[in-house]
């Protein structure tokens, strides 16, 4: 029986706002109550209190809990050790940072060399800028991994077995802690995927551990803290290993099963013993240890899982075993040269999501509704006689006899036969009273699940859970509307974001799982307005290195075995490396980022110069799956390729590198001005054709010559009309369209789009039942019609940018100075955003009463807000009401005539009212 155990108690569920498809607007984003000017929400490489870093210079970072006017940090002060109670006196220091006159909330650890398998404690001191008051944070720690491959101690072990043999491999080891412990650290790395269990416990509560790689290139190995799991005399330890995507034994398009790296999978791993006498001792993988197959019968990352429950070794992880008929272990080589800690967000099961309805079709058949579409595993509970079989068929969609419709997402799975079937877990029981499975090394897409048993069996709905598995990225952004329509799209979209966010970005949770880079790039700003996501990013972005040939060209999808460098890529779809780190440069003013990528980034913009010496290039997908029109593939790929070589002038320019600078800055102008020579119709002031992805894609982009972007802009809002408000758009246009209207005097034409209800359109896809976005605009299309995609997801982004108006300021990054910029657009009476920055909550609402609106902002402490509103002739506006710059010293007039109103906003909530 497969059930999880958990010492100590695990999150299962972590702090999530939990309501429609998962999100509840309200007080997700509350800040629990601290002295003013307190820091808190303490970081280490943007993780709270991690372990196993291997960073020589982890950043430490911090927020202020401070709600006053003006509010703000004047000075800091740091201090680390190695412990707790000393650094909590601000003694005992490894490094001390004198007090600091600076807003920086976020530093570098510069002290001496950090040591492996370290535990450093922190906490920082603030001056406030009102009254000069100081606030201590509490203490936060970090603990450094091994840091260098020389100092791991075990060996690569597997059993002998085949690659192609279907069993999973367990392996055990007794040993003894004689005295008592003061610590115990786990280091793990696989070549595979592994679950690790101590004294017949699951240690944590990680899913898919370590996280997908180019395992030839990169490794990854993940630290547990076990002291909990340990106790003194006899103890073992366990590891079951999975396939995941390095021995992937299933055959689809892709061609994974063929992967240079394929092999059995194999771990190495140190269970670090730490004494209370300061003795340290490391049990190790090696030749001592003893395998045996078992009830994991067959497992694919991408298709299911097959479980024997008549197979299982009860206490096989615990001491006390008999493993005389265990057989011993084999040697094997690193998969990779490079095997370096995970430090991101892990994948867990995140939220239950309890079936809604069960329809019984027959004695033996069952199929269970979760009222949601999510990704992640179905657990069923069932009782039956030995040897019963149990097939857990997984769909998006039923036919309408009621049974599970898989065929518009196993068309890419190419089978070599019957016996792994597509999203479907094969269970057979022991017969020993009820009996519970959950896939261990598998994840799926579906809304429904088709239970059909070999014998006749009772189920309810309470049989079977779902659970919506991703990253467990932190919330940080909310929006709450007048217009249902508009809070269901920004629920689905959250919903497809982390149904696609498992280490990397994926397109789609069933029919493919890949890391496709267009997909990732137009969907990064919805992520990064709606959650913590810099550390997976930061992962992926090593991916890009990993996988970049000496000529700069990337693949299409990122990890890759190889597919993708011919089919897909080019700019259109690569420039993720250029758009996502200068993303995350704006959400985070971080540039580190931007700098491990600046070298792939060049390389990148250099081949396409070479390859396109005139400016242009025709190297791309193109619009991918639009409506009806179809954008020259040559303009947008061009317009790309000009981003691409803009993001890189810019980084030249912040990393100080002045001839690159000046080298980039002259190829972006020359693209711009190859694309408008070719495509811009000065006459007409029209692109190409003028259809929505030709208009779109050069304004949102900054090509369109500044004196025509509201020409431009007025043509594409009479395109748009002339399309009857609905979308004519591919995934290209989409990126572009909303912003492209909204940031240039259209924003009420955008927000017709946006909350249209009618083919096609966002909200078409809600009115019928959707709870995540779909790949392909109709309901009936014939392909690409995965119905969890997130390729269409910048709409998410958009009400934060176009309704909201909140943006990063390029100027001063990381939302050190907030742009904010709303929309009151017509047909919508009321609307609220907020994101949590790195310098706290951002806010920006509005609501409409008669003929007033009234404006509500909070500018986070130690910011500024650059705060435009747009004003008729005949109103005037007021803060807490009276005249703006008569009463507030912290609201300054910039502008305070015409149709925009501009002032400068210092940190706090204000009331502004427009009449």
């Amino acid at each position: 029986m497969l059930v999880y155990r958990f010492l100590p108690a695990a999150r299962l569920i972590p702090a999530f706002c939990v309501g429609f498809l998962g999100w509840l607007p309200g007080s997700c984003l509350t800040a629990q109550a601290q002295a003013p000017g307190t820091p808190v929400g303490l970081q280490c490489e943007y993780l709270p209190n991690p372990l196993g870093l291997d960073a020589p210079h982890p950043r430490l970072a911090w927020r202020l809990a401070d709600a006053r006017r003006g509010a703000g940090q004047a000075a800091y002060q740091l201090v680390v050790g190695t412990d707790s109670a000393a650094v909590s006196q601000g003694k005992g220091v490894v490094w001390a940072l004198a007090k600091t006159t600076s807003a920086q909330q976020r530093v570098p650890y510069a002290g001496p060399a950090l040591r492996p398998y370290t535990k450093y404690f922190w906490r920082v001191k603030v001056w406030n800028k009102v009254g000069a008051l100081a606030a201590t944070s509490a203490v936060a720690s970090f603990e450094m991994g091994l840091m260098d491959q020389k100092n791991w101690l075990g060996a690569w072990i597997s059993d002998s077995q085949d690659k192609n043999l279907r069993p999973a491999p367990y392996f055990r080891k007794a040993f003894q802690v004689p005295r008592q412990l003061r610590s115990a650290r786990a280091y793990v790395a696989v070549a595979g995927l592994y679950e690790l269990s101590i004294n017949g416990h699951k240690v944590g509560n990680h899913r898919l551990d370590p996280m997908y790689t180019r395992f030839d290139r990169r490794t990854l190995y993940v630290t547990h803290d076990v002291t909990a799991y340990l106790r003194p005399g006899q103890n073992a330890v366990g590891v079951l290993l999975g396939n995941g995507w390095y021995n992937h034994q299933s055959t689809a398009v892709w061609d994974f099963h063929a992967a240079p790296w394929r092999n059995r999978p194999a771990f190495c791993l140190d269970l670090r013993l730490t004494y209370t006498d300061g003795t340290v001792e490391t049990i190790r993988s090696g030749t001592d240890w003893k395998t045996a197959l078992g009830p994991l019968v067959f497992n694919s990352i991408y298709t299911a899982e097959h479980y024997d429950a008549r197979l299982e070794q009860p206490g096989w992880d615990a001491p006390g075993f008999d493993d005389a008929k265990w057989k011993p272990v084999i040697y094997r080589d690193a998969p990779s040269q490079h095997i370096v800690a995970q430090a991101l967000a892990p994948i867990r099961n995140v939220a239950p999501v309890p079936a809604q309805t069960v329809n019984k079709l027959n004695d033996t058949t069952y199929v269970f509704d979760l009222g949601r579409n999510i990704a992640g595993v179905s657990q069923l509970t069932a009782q039956g006689p030995a040897g019963t079989v149990l097939h857990l068929r997984h769909a998006e969609r039923l036919y309408p006899n009621g049974h599970v419709d898989q065929s518009n997402i196993d068309v890419h799975y190419r089978p070599t036969d019957k016996s792994d079937p597509f999203q479907t877990d094969i269970f057979t029981l022991s017969g020993r009273s009820e009996e519970t499975f959950m896939p261990r090394f598998n994840y799926k897409g579906f809304q429904y699940v088709e239970v059909t048993s070999s014998r006749p069996v009772a189920l309810t709905a309470a049989s079977l859970t779902g659970y919506f598995m991703h990253s467990d990225v932190a919330p940080v952004g909310q929006v709450r509307s007048a217009n249902p329509t508009i809070d269901k799209i920004w629920a689905a979209t959250n919903n497809s974001y982390l149904s696609n966010l498992f280490g990397y970005p994926t397109d789609c949770p069933q029919r493919e799982k890949n890391g496709w880079t267009g997909d990732a790039h137009i969907a990064s700003e919805t992520g990064l307005y709606n959650f913590d996501g810099i550390t997976v990013y930061e992962k992926w972005l090593a991916d890009h290195r990993d996988e970049q040939q000496p000529n700069g060209v990337l693949p299409s999808i990122i990890p890759s075995d190889g597919w993708g460098y011919e089919w897909g890529n080019g700019p259109d779809w690569t420039s993720t490396i250029a758009i996502i780190p200068w993303n995350l440069y704006l959400f985070y003013g971080d540039t580190k980022p931007l700098a491990d990528c600046y070298d792939n980034l060049r390389r990148y913009v250099d081949h396409i110069a070479e390859q396109s010496p005139n400016g242009l290039t025709n190297w791309g997908l193109g619009d991918w799956v639009p409506v009806k029109s179809k954008a020259p593939v040559e303009l947008t790929s061009s317009v790309y390729y000009f981003a691409d070589a803009r993001i890189l002038a810019q980084a030249a320019q912040l990393l100080g590198h002045p001839a690159d600078h000046a080298r980039y800055a002259a190829l972006a102008a020359k693209i711009r001005a190859a694309i408008n020579a070719k495509y811009l119709n000065r006459s007409t002031n029209l692109y190409g054709s003028g259809v929505q992805t030709e208009l779109s894609v050069p304004l949102y982009w900054g090509v369109v010559p500044d004196e025509l972007k509201q020409k431009v802009a007025a043509n594409l809002a009479s395109r748009v009309a002339a399309d009857n408000f609905h979308l004519d758009v591919g995934l290209l246009g989409t990126k572009a369209i909303l912003g492209a209207l909204s940031d240039n005097g259209q924003a009420d034409v955008a927000y017709r789009l946006a909350a249209q209800e009618t083919y096609p359109s966002w909200g078409w896809w809600i009115v019928n039942g959707a709870t995540t976005l779909h790949e392909n605009w109709p309901l009936d299309a014939k392909s690409d019609i995965s119905l969890n995609h997130i390729m269409f997801g910048e709409i998410g982004a958009w009400l934060y940018k176009g309704l909201a108006g909140i943006q990063p300021d390029p100027q001063q990054p990381g939302f050190k100075n907030v742009v904010l910029a709303p929309h009151f657009v017509a047909g919508l009476n009321q609307f609220e955003a907020s994101h949590q920055g790195p310098y706290g909550i951002i806010r920006s609402a509005w609501q409409k009463v008669g003929p007033r609106v009234e404006y509500t902002c909070t500018v986070p402490p130690s910011t500024t807000a650059t705060l435009t509103l747009p004003v008729a002739a005949v109103q005037r506006v007021t803060v807490d009401g009276q005249p703006v710059g008569a009463t507030s010293t912290n609201v300054h007039v910039v502008q305070n005539e015409g149709p925009l109103r501009t002032y400068r906003v210092e940190a706090g909530t204000y009331r502004f009212s427009i009449q």
